[in-house]
């Protein structure tokens, strides 16, 4: 539950004197939406915060800021069917993301369990995970949290074109290296808390 970002939007909300229905109007979506926004329950996408932003007259880094603060570190993993890839992977997201709580798999089906049991804010996939598919990976994970970012991880460049396919918003190419993870988390659909993000 997002307190911070819900307090800050019902006052702005209520300082342009607009009731929920207004804005949902303003914003083109249903009332309920607003109020799950209100609740805490719910956050906007990027898309939406930038909307808000301007209907409210805000400052869209400030609720972008509001938004990505959780109660809670974020859930991280890294699928690959390769033991020193994953075990690279986590070295190097643990650096840059102190805060996150990052878990490597090598099999598919484990990572969907664990999908099931925790919120995963970001997802970062290899394509060919032996007999299994990391696309095929992909929607399952959105099926189960359709708020999950996902970056694909692969050493062949030819694979972009399938990967963008599946609502990704993201690429690497192996190996992964700390610059390159940077650029792509400033590209993240449903941004989450990166307080302790390191240069």
């Amino acid at each position: 539950m997002n307190i911070l970002f819900s307090e800050t939007l019902r006052k702005l909300r209520e300082e342009k004197g607009l009731t929920q229905t207004d804005l949902a109007k303003k914003l083109f979506v249903n009332h309920s939406t607003i109020t799950r926004w209100e609740s805490g329950t719910r956050l906007p996408d990027a898309t939406m915060i930038v909307r808000l932003a301007d209907c409210l007259g805000a400052d869209s880094n400030m609720l972008f800021s509001l938004a990505a603060k959780s109660e809670e570190s974020p859930n991280i993993i890294i699928v690959d069917d390769s033991k020193p890839i994953v075990t690279e992977g986590l070295n190097v997201l643990s650096k840059i993301l102190p805060d996150a709580t990052i878990t490597g798999f090598i099999w598919p089906r484990e990572a969907i369990e664990y999908a099931r049991a925790n919120r995963v804010a970001l997802a970062i996939l290899d394509i060919e995970l032996g007999t299994a598919s990391g696309l095929d990976l992909c929607q399952a994970l959105i099926d189960i949290n359709p708020r999950t970012n996902i970056m694909f991880l692969t050493a062949y460049a030819d694979y972009s074109l399938d990967a963008w396919k599946t609502g990704a918003c993201g690429f690497l190419l192996k190996p992964l290296t700390p610059e390159d993870v940077k650029e792509q988390l400033k590209k993240l659909r449903y941004p989450f808390s990166m307080g302790g993000l390191h240069s």
